[in-house]
C-alpha cells in the first residue's frame, strides 16, 4: 500500500519571468496534518498544484512514497483535492457525487453502495444521499466533497482553502470535524490556507510562505512562540514591534534602550551577537496592564491608555508609549469582573518577562495587514 508522505526537492515553478515557487524544500510525513500558510501570492496553492499534478515544475523534483512523480499525470496520482468552490455535480444527488470517481474506475456496484455509505456516516450525513447540491447547506456540500474525495481511499488529501466560504461559527465547527476526520482516517492531510487561526488549530506542522519562499516549518506553538523572523512574527496572530538600540549583551540578556528613554531586558533567542539597533517583538497577552508596575516582571513601562475595546473574552487595550511608541495588550476578562478594567486617558504599566521577548535584526520591514488573503 502507497504511504502518504511527500517530498519536495529544490522545487521551483516559473510563469515566464514570474517565480511561484522558489526553490523549495520540503518533506510532509505519511499520516500527518501540515498547512501551508501565507498571503495572497506567496506560492502556498502553487506548491499544492503540484504535489496534485495539476502542475509540473520548472526544476526540482515532486516525490509521493519515495517515487519523482514530476511527468505523473493527476489522475495515476493516490492524490485527491478538496477545492474551496466544492465543485459538485449539480445535476447528481448527494450519493452519486460521491460514487463518482468509484464509477469511473469500474468498481462494482454493491462495493460502490457499501463506500458511499460508510462515507456518510463518516461525514455525518446519514440520510441525505438522495438530496441535490442546491438542498445543502454550505457546510454540509463541504462534507459531501470532503466524502467524494476520501471515498477513493487516497494516500493524500489536498484541501484548498477549503472552508474560506462559510461563516465564521460554521467554520469552527468545521475545523473540529476535519480534524477528528483526518485522525478517523488516518491519511496525510495537506491544507492550504491563509487564516493564520485555522493554521494553528488545524495542524500538526505548518510551513510558513512568504513571495515563493518557505521562511518556516515547525508545529503551531514553535511558530507561535518562537518565529525565526519578524514576517513569521507579524502574519501568525498580533505582535507589537519596537525599534532599539542594544546596549548591553550577555549569553542570557541583553538591554535594549528605546527611543523614549525606557529599557527592555531580553533573552538572546537565538539573535546570535546582538549589537546596534535591533526590532523588539512582545505578543499583547504576553503583556500584563495594571495601575502599579508589576515587582514580579522584569520589564515595566509607564503609558497612557489611547483606546479600550471590550471584545467579550478579553479587553483590548491600545497603549501609548513614552518615545511615540504604541503598544495592543489583551487582557482577559475574568469570571466576576475582578480584573481591574481601564478607559481611554489612564495612566498604566506595562510589564512583561524577558522570556516574552522576542529580537530581530532590523530592517524596512512593513506590518502584513491581517486581512491578507492567501
Amino acid at each position: 500500500m502507497a504511504t502518504g508522505d511527500v517530498e519536495l526537492r529544490d522545487v521551483t515553478k516559473r510563469y515566464g519571468d514570474v517565480v511561484a515557487v522558489d526553490a523549495v524544500s520540503l518533506q510532509i510525513r505519511d499520516g500527518e496534518f501540515f498547512a501551508l500558510l501565507g498571503p495572497s501570492g506567496c506560492g502556498k496553492t502553487t506548491t499544492l498544484r503540484l504535489v496534485a499534478g495539476f502542475e509540473q515544475p520548472t526544476r526540482g523534483e515532486v516525490r509521493i512514497s519515495g517515487e519523482v512523480v514530476n511527468l505523473v499525470p493527476p489522475y495515476k496520482r493516490n492524490v485527491n483535492t478538496v477545492f474551496q468552490s466544492y465543485a459538485l455535480f449539480p445535476h447528481m444527488n448527494v450519493q452519486a457525487n460521491i460514487a463518482f470517481g468509484l464509477k469511473m474506475k469500474g468498481v462494482e456496484s454493491a462495493e460502490i453502495e457499501r463506500r458511499v455509505a460508510e462515507m456518510l456516516d463518516m461525514v455525518k450525513l446519514h440520510g441525505y444521499g438522495k438530496r441535490r447540491p442546491s438542498q445543502l447547506s454550505g457546510g454540509e456540500q463541504q462534507r459531501v466533497a470532503l466524502a467524494r474525495a476520501l471515498v477513493n481511499h487516497p494516500a493524500i488529501l489536498l484541501l484548498d482553502e477549503p472552508l474560506a466560504a462559510l461563516d465564521l461559527k460554521l467554520r469552527k465547527q468545521m475545523q473540529v470535524e476535519l480534524k477528528e476526520l483526518q485522525r478517523e482516517v488516518g491519511i496525510t492531510f495537506i491544507y492550504v490556507t491563509h487564516d493564520q487561526g485555522e493554521a494553528l488549530a488545524l495542524s500538526e506542522r505548518m510551513a510558513v510562505m512568504h513571495k515563493g519562499k518557505i521562511l518556516q516549518v515547525g508545529t503551531p506553538t514553535e511558530i507561535y512562540e518562537r518565529p525565526n523572523c519578524r514576517f513569521v512574527a507579524d502574519f501568525i496572530g498580533t505582535t507589537n514591534f519596537f525599534v532599539g538600540a542594544v546596549t548591553a549583551a550577555k549569553p542570557q540578556a541583553v538591554g535594549v534602550q528605546m527611543p523614549g528613554g525606557w529599557l527592555v531586558h531580553a533573552k538572546p533567542n537565538g539573535l546570535s551577537a546582538p549589537t546596534g539597533q535591533v526590532t523588539v517583538a512582545v505578543r499583547p497577552e504576553k503583556i500584563c496592564i495594571a495601575a502599579q508596575p508589576s515587582s514580579a516582571l522584569a520589564n515595566a513601562v509607564q503609558g497612557v491608555v489611547e483606546q479600550a475595546l471590550y471584545l467579550g473574552t478579553s479587553t483590548q487595550y491600545t497603549v501609548k508609549l513614552p518615545g511615540a511608541a504604541t503598544a495592543v495588550v489583551y487582557q482577559q476578562n475574568v469570571l466576576n469582573g475582578t480584573a481591574r478594567a481601564f478607559v481611554a486617558g489612564d495612566k498604566v504599566f506595562l510589564s512583561w518577562q524577558p522570556e516574552s521577548v522576542l529580537l530581530f535584526p532590523s530592517e524596512a520591514h512593513p506590518p502584513v495587514a491581517e486581512t491578507s488573503r492567501g
